[in-house]
C-alpha cells in the first residue's frame, strides 16, 4: 500500500489544470466524498497494525500534498482567467479629468494680476487673537464686529477667535517686517452670518496692503483700475465711493462698470454699477500700533472677497453652490 500511496504522490505533483472546471473536477477526484483518497482510508482499516504508523503517515502526506495542488491550481486559472479577458490591444478608457473650484480660479487669478506689479503673498493662522483681528486695527472695544452675533469666539477663552478677515495676516507682516512692504493675504474667513443666496459664514479674501515713503491716494486708485482692467477686462472702469473702515482713513468702496454698460439690469439693480472692494489709506494709528513711523511711512490697504468676484465673473446666482460641492455646478468650469 505504501507503493501506491508513492505512486500517487508523484501524481499529484505533475498535476495540471487550465480551467476553473478542471481544477474542481481533480478536487472531486482526489478529495471528493468518493474520491481516491476516501479509498485509501478505507483500505487502510485493513492494513496490519505493526504497518499502521508508516501507511498513516504516508496518507497524510498525500491528504497535504493534493489539498495544497489544488488550491494552487484553482489561483493559478483565476489568473489565467483574468488574463484572457483583458485585450490590450483594445483603445484604452480615457481618464476624466477633474478642474480646479471656481474659488480656487479666481483667488488664484487676482494673485497673479498682484504678483506682476510686485506683491507678494502672505498667509496667516485662521485662529487668531484679538490683538490681531480687531485691536491692532483701530477697532473699538464696543465695535460691533466684537460681538458674537458677528464674530466666532473659541469656547472658554474670549480672547480667542476664527478670523474675521485676514487683515490679521497684514498685522503680522507690519509687526515683523519694516517698509517698503507690498504683499496681499488670501485666505479663509469667517463671519456668524446666516447663510441665503448671497451670503455665508464661510468664505474666502484677498486682502492687500503696501507701505512706503510718499504713498497716496492716487497710488491705490491706480493700482485698483490696473487690478479691475486685468481681471473684468481692459474696458472696465472703476468709481470710488466713501466710506468708513476703522484702520483705514479716508476709506472707500470700489464699483466697476456692470456687463450692461449701464443700461441697466438685475445684475447691478440698473445703477450700471458693481460693488466689488473696500479700501482706504492706513490710518496713522494702525501704523503706529505695529511700530511703523506713521510719519515717515504711509500706506494704503484693500480687500474683496474671492467668492463675490467669482460670482461676478462667471455668472453665479447663488454663493450656496461655491460650498456644496455638486458634480454638475462643478464640471461646467472643466
Amino acid at each position: 500500500m505504501i507503493e501506491k500511496i508513492e505512486k500517487y504522490i508523484v501524481e499529484v505533483s505533475n498535476l495540471v489544470a487550465n480551467t476553473k472546471e478542471e481544477a474542481e473536477n481533480l478536487r472531486i477526484k482526489y478529495i471528493g466524498r468518493n474520491g481516491i483518497l476516501n479509498d485509501l482510508f478505507d483500505e487502510f482499516k485493513t492494513v496490519p497494525n505493526e504497518q499502521k504508523r508508516s501507511v498513516g503517515q504516508a496518507i497524510n502526506t498525500l491528504k497535504n500534498n493534493i489539498q495544497e495542488k489544488i488550491d494552487e491550481l484553482i489561483s493559478s486559472t483565476k489568473k489565467l482567467n483574468l488574463e484572457i479577458k483583458i485585450d490590450v490591444t483594445l483603445p484604452g478608457d480615457s481618464l476624466k479629468l477633474g478642474s480646479r473650484h471656481p474659488v480656487n480660479i479666481i483667488k488664484n487669478r487676482i494673485v497673479e494680476i498682484f504678483s506682476h506689479i510686485g506683491f507678494s503673498i502672505s498667509e496667516g493662522p485662521e485662529i487668531e487673537d484679538d490683538w490681531h483681528v480687531f485691536s491692532a486695527l483701530n477697532f473699538p472695544e464696543n465695535h460691533p464686529a466684537r460681538d458674537m452675533q458677528d464674530t466666532f469666539f473659541i469656547e472658554k477663552n474670549p480672547d480667542i477667535l476664527l478670523r474675521t478677515h485676514t487683515s490679521s495676516v497684514q498685522v503680522r507682516v507690519m509687526e515683523k517686517e519694516k517698509p517698503p512692504i507690498r504683499t496681499i493675504s488670501p485666505g479663509r474667513v469667517f463671519r456668524n452670518e446666516a447663510i441665503s443666496a448671497r451670503s455665508h459664514c464661510i468664505f474666502h479674501q484677498v486682502e492687500g496692503l503696501y507701505i512706503d515713503e510718499n504713498v497716496s491716494f492716487a497710488d491705490l486708485k491706480q493700482t485698483l483700475l490696473y487690478f479691475a482692467k486685468e481681471m473684468f477686462g481692459e474696458n472696465t472702469e472703476i468709481r470710488l465711493r466713501p466710506s468708513f473702515f476703522p484702520f483705514t482713513e479716508p476709506s472707500a468702496e470700489v464699483d466697476i462698470t456692470c456687463t450692461c454698460k449701464g443700461k441697466g439690469c438685475n445684475l447691478c439693480k440698473n445703477t450700471g454699477w458693481l460693488e466689488i472692494l473696500g479700501c482706504g489709506m492706513i490710518d496713522p494709528n494702525v501704523l503706529e500700533l505695529s511700530g511703523i513711523d506713521s510719519k515717515k511711512y504711509t500706506g494704503f490697504a484693500f480687500g474683496m472677497g474671492v467668492e463675490r468676484i467669482a460670482m461676478l465673473k462667471f455668472g453665479i446666482k447663488d454663493i450656496r453652490l461655491l460650498f456644496e460641492n455638486d458634480v454638475r455646478f462643478l464640471k461646467q468650469f472643466e
